[in-house]
């Protein structure tokens, strides 16, 4: 049985105490925040949220293991809930020159072992910690053929075995093997691999690019079909370069999220907002590949619609895997408060993941996972960028990341 932990003193406690739905609106600025706060931690789990004053009062909290936040913000881990932490290797040569072939992709996946791949992983996950990242939607996608994308689905599992912090997502690829028609993809997807992976059980959703040029609506159709008739948890990618009519089909189907959601007219907003599917929103992409086309967010959020907010982590259009960053992009450059942005990284995220009961706010009996920052108000979030704010990351009551401190050398004795 491990020990108790008891955080106190937190300048702001941030909670995300509320519904049990979505956020919502101005639901989104309610972040449940508790001055001089405190959480007490045992076994993995979350007992108390409340004053400093209150909880240190608990029989139990006597005996924990004493985390002093005091002058700091505590809050919820973040939840990306849309990354490719296995998509291959870096490629900055080719984004610079602009020549991006597929093949230089799904190749070097399918020539690497499962061993070198589950540790790169593992880098990365371990930098999603260092970020305040506790919990990570990762799709395939990458992969394009059985064996790559099994491959990939695998190392998912491997990795969510040694962390606790990987949802798997099977997705539909962006790009086809040569000779592959679209027509022949789907008919592969839906009648092999979707059954395949669902027996096997290497992933929670199912996931698929529909777009210009790739997917149409109708081959969307019967691919998120076929996978909601076995069980997956629905998700699509769309609006990203056009609007070909994928959010009816999303939302008819019941899809926990569609991401981008960078081209959308007042009737997909009108029928997002009386949905439960998420739009979960990227500024990352758009940020690093210069397009100018940001999510309309503050046009989602007025209108009622539940959004999240995700990295997109891959190696073609957003080598980050820091929430951070997706914040100050979304305040700045897409109208959003700093209140609705962390309400969008943590419990929407939670929601589009289908675990929003245990991760995503901190509150009795759900999982402890959080965050705290080096900073005294969760505002200076959205002021701060390209810096990290984490001082300590704690992943299921226990601390995973402590930011160390530098040891200065003694300064030298002026001669005389």
């Amino acid at each position: 049985m491990s020990r108790s932990i008891l955080i106190r003193g937190a300048r702001q406690l941030i909670t995300l105490h509320g519904p049990t739905g979505p956020r919502r609106g101005a639901a989104l600025n309610e972040l449940g925040i508790i001055p001089d706060g405190a959480v007490l931690i045992s076994d993995g789990i979350i007992r108390q949220v409340g004053t400093s004053r209150r909880v240190e009062a608990l029989a139990e909290a006597r005996q924990a293991d004493d985390i002093s936040a005091a002058g700091r913000v505590v809050m919820p881990g973040f939840v990306d809930s849309h990354a490719h932490v296995v998509a291959g290797p870096a490629r900055p040569s080719e984004f610079w020159s602009r020549e991006q072939c597929p093949e230089t992709f799904w190749k070097p996946l399918q020539q690497t072992s499962r061993h070198t791949m589950e540790a790169q992983g593992m880098r990365l996950l371990e930098d999603f910690a260092r970020h305040g990242t506790t919990m990570i939607e990762a799709k395939s996608g990458f992969g394009m053929t059985e064996t790559g994308e099994l491959k990939i689905l695998r190392t998912h599992a491997s990795l969510n075995r040694r962390t606790a912090m990987v949802a798997s997502t099977f997705m539909g690829t962006r790009w086809l093997p040569p000779g592959t028609s679209t027509e022949d993809y789907i008919d592969w997807m839906c009648t092999r691999m979707l059954p395949l992976i669902k027996r096997r059980g290497l992933a929670e959703f199912a996931d698929i690019y529909c777009d210009r040029g790739v997917f149409s609506v109708e081959q969307a159709r019967r691919y998120i079909s076929a996978a909601k008739q076995l069980g997956f948890g629905l998700k699509m990618h769309a609006g990203v370069t056009a609007n070909i009519g994928v959010v009816p089909e999303a939302v008819r189907f019941g899809a926990d999220g569609i991401s981008h959601a960078v081209f959308l007219n007042e009737a997909d907003i009108k029928i997002l907002s009386a949905s439960n599917t998420i739009a979960t929103l990227l500024p990352g992409p758009v940020f690093f590949t210069r397009t100018g086309h940001y999510p309309p967010a503050r046009k989602l959020i007025d209108s009622g619609v539940a959004i999240a907010l995700a990295t997109n982590l891959n190696p073609q259009t957003c080598p980050s895997q820091n929430m951070q960053m997706m914040l100050v992009l979304a305040c700045k450059n897409m109208g959003m408060t700093a209140a609705e942005a962390i309400s969008a990284a943590t419990i929407n995220g939670a929601h589009s993941l289908r675990r929003a009961d245990r991760v995503g706010s901190l509150e009795c009996d759900k999982l402890a996972d959080l965050i705290i920052l080096g900073v005294s108000d969760y505002r200076e979030m959205s002021y701060n960028f390209g810096i990290n704010l984490v001082d300590t990351t704690i992943k299921n009551g226990r601390v995973l990341y402590e930011r160390s401190r530098i040891e200065w050398p003694a300064a030298p004795v002026p001669r005389r």
